[in-house]
């Protein structure tokens, strides 16, 4: 009795570290313990609609016949964090990714050619751009970048930490991935989920259904009223604002030391997939084609709109590995050898 007790509140202790820390729940899919819930993909997983439950396949690494001695950083989103992109994805002899959410310092070789790539998904480019970027810091000896002094923090301070841990973002999607995200538990929600769309035409309000059924889409993408919008009215000023912070942003870090820098911005799957769900705003094709623009661009719009293959996963928000490669073969475009 004693031993069952100890499981219990091993458990209990387990979950309750899970759902308070997102480094915890990475560890606890690590080692295999949890079921990662976006395994059929992001959009599934907020509809468990079963017709569009999908294990994306492994992509193939491209092959190089040597490496360049170029060293490239990126400022990205979720499109390229590690699971999607790496090191092995480039013809370089360096790869640095920085997240936007996870600001980072960097040290640049003076002997090589230093590019960064500023990376974006439609839905968010608004607001990454809505000032200068400022996401990796460069410094000349990254040994000698001297420690933020940490502050005496008494035991108040200690429990109002604690209380906002507890009720911050997040915490109830952490706990039910530990407590629900098995496939027994998936089934049932899909039941729940199929029911209330044949029965009542009622879908999560996180996604929306295109008319003819074929694709699942993010709400965030749809809701006209949102800044994330495809539909999301832009004006020609805001245009113009954001084309001289992409602008402020390349010429800062060439200030610093970069050699190059490049734009990127990655379509909603709604701008490609349905665009006619309502008045899109053409955010992308009026950056990339601004006349203020002085920054080259990794262009993936318009390939996508032109590809006879599935450039988006059918049950998640990111690419296909026929996407993924279109990107991956204009980025390269930028390592070419010079004749």
């Amino acid at each position: 009795m004693k031993v069952l007790r100890y499981i219990v509140l091993l458990l209990a202790l387990v979950i309750y570290a899970g759902g308070c820390s997102t480094s915890v729940m990475r560890d606890l899919h690590r080692t295999g313990l949890v079921t990662d819930d976006y395994r059929y993909g992001d959009l599934y997983r907020l509809s468990n609609l079963p017709q569009f439950r999908a294990a994306p396949p492994p992509c193939p690494k491209p092959q190089f016949p040597a490496r360049l001695p170029d060293h490239l950083y990126v400022i990205g989103d979720s499109f390229l964090e590690p699971a999607r992109i790496d090191s092995r994805d480039f013809p370089t002899e360096h790869y640095a990714y920085t997240h936007w959410e996870r600001p980072r310092t960097v040290q640049l070789h003076p002997n090589r050619r230093n590019v960064l790539i500023l990376e974006s998904v439609e839905r968010h480019f608004r607001e990454h751009f809505g000032q200068v970027v400022n996401q990796i810091r460069v410094v000349s000896d990254s040994t000698r970048v001297q420690p933020e002094k940490v502050a005496e923090v008494r035991w108040p301070q200690r429990i109002r930490e604690a209380e906002e841990l507890i009720s911050a973002p997040g915490i109830e999607e952490r706990l039910e991935t530990l407590l629900f995200g098995n496939d027994l538990f998936l089934w049932l929600k899909e039941q729940k989920a199929r029911f209330n769309q044949h029965w009542f035409d009622r879908v999560n309000p996180k996604v929306t259904v295109t008319p003819n059924g074929q694709h699942v889409l993010y709400g965030l993408d749809t809701d006209s009223t949102l800044i994330h919008s495809s539909f999301s009215p832009v004006t020609d000023a805001e245009v113009a604002r954001l084309v001289d912070s992409v602008n402020a942003t390349a010429e800062r870090y060439k200030r610093l030391g970069f050699d190059e820098v490049y734009l990127s911005i990655i379509p909603n799957k709604t701008s490609i997939l349905a665009p006619e769900l309502g008045r899109y705003n053409h955010l992308i094709e009026r950056v990339q084609q601004h006349p203020a623009l002085r920054v080259p661009v990794i262009d993936v719009y318009t390939p996508y709109q032109t590809s006879r293959q599935p450039v988006y996963q059918v049950g998640d928000s990111h690419w296909t590995c026929e996407g993924k490669a279109i990107w991956l073969q204009e980025a390269a475009k930028i390592f070419r050898p010079a004749s």
